[in-house]
């Protein structure tokens, strides 16, 4: 079995839509239909229904689907024990603040179950480098969070939460519904450091370049403590777990965060395309149970 046709069929059956499996691919949806209809003249099997949001599987389609995890699983693990011949196998796992909190124990436990013979390096980026190790080769896959200037690499998304802001309780916006951020032009915001990516800068600050005072943050926490103790403002996510005295309000005028698994574009690694699959599945899998 063409192992290239059967992860394209993994990700149309998760995203349950060619388009959306076509943009998770990185790819145009015209060559992925092709890809689909000749694996299913392979197994002379249709595998999917076409519904009038995307498609859905078929029974032959549900049968390949529980077992494919597992074949491409073993395919990877194939070539990382003829690669490990050089060495032990081992992966850099970057996390950008929360994330780890949010997602790596969920991810871990998978991960463990699946291949416990790799050992996981784990580095911690703080807010300068939402890339978390990436753009610097310090790491091979990152959990963190978009959007950020992403050039060259590729992500999954795992999780999409509305964004807030965080100010203290009493704040006279604390008591409000919602809140446009183009509705605060004088706000006081907390600073990123002068090196941080411009595109993330951009969508966590409500405050222009120019317009940045005091001392830069590298950390949600201290962010948070900015907000409590000099009265200032930040974004975060809304279920941000924030310390007592503060209060999220729900913002209007910006696009979710998007929580992602990301990695390099270029020969990605049989462990980091077996990490990002555990990771998308594991996510696919809660995601099911919680709608």
């Amino acid at each position: 079995m063409d192992l290239r046709k059967l992860r394209y069929f993994v990700a149309v059956a998760e995203e349950r839509h060619i388009g959306r499996a076509a943009a998770r691919l990185h790819m145009t949806q015209p060559p992925l239909s092709r890809a689909i209809r000749q694996l299913e003249a392979d197994l002379g099997a249709a595998l999917f229904h076409r519904i009038p949001t995307g498609v859905e599987l078929t029974e032959a389609g549900r049968t390949l689907y529980d077992d494919a995890g597992s074949l491409l699983d073993q395919a990877d693990r194939v070539e990382a024990r003829v690669r490990a011949t050089v060495g032990p196998a081992t992966l850099a796992v970057g996390s950008l603040a929360d994330t780890a909190e949010l997602v790596a124990g969920r991810i871990a436990t998978a991960f463990r179950q699946r291949r416990p013979e790799v050992s996981i390096r784990i580095h911690e980026a703080d807010l300068a480098d939402p890339s978390a190790g990436l753009r610097a080769g310090l790491v091979d896959v990152a959990l963190t969070r978009l959007p950020f200037q992403d050039a060259g690499l590729r992500s999954h998304v795992l999780h999409v939460e509305p964004v807030g802001l965080v100010v203290r309780d009493d704040d006279p916006l604390a008591a409000r519904p919602s809140v446009r951020l183009s509705d605060l032009p004088d706000r006081r915001w907390v600073r990123l450091p002068a090196d941080t990516d411009q595109v993330w800068r951009a969508y966590w600050t409500g405050a222009t370049a120019a317009a940045d005072r005091g001392a830069p943050m590298r950390t949600i926490q201290e962010c948070l403590q900015a907000v409590l103790w000099n009265g200032m403002s930040a974004l975060a996510p809304l279920d941000q777990v924030t310390p007592a005295g503060l209060v999220t309000v729900p913002v209007t005028d910006r696009p979710p965060s998007r929580l992602v698994v990301a990695w390099p574009a270029n020969h990605p690694s049989p462990l980091v395309r077996s990490f990002v699959r555990i990771a998308a599945k594991t996510y696919h899998r809660a995601g099911t149970r919680s709608g």
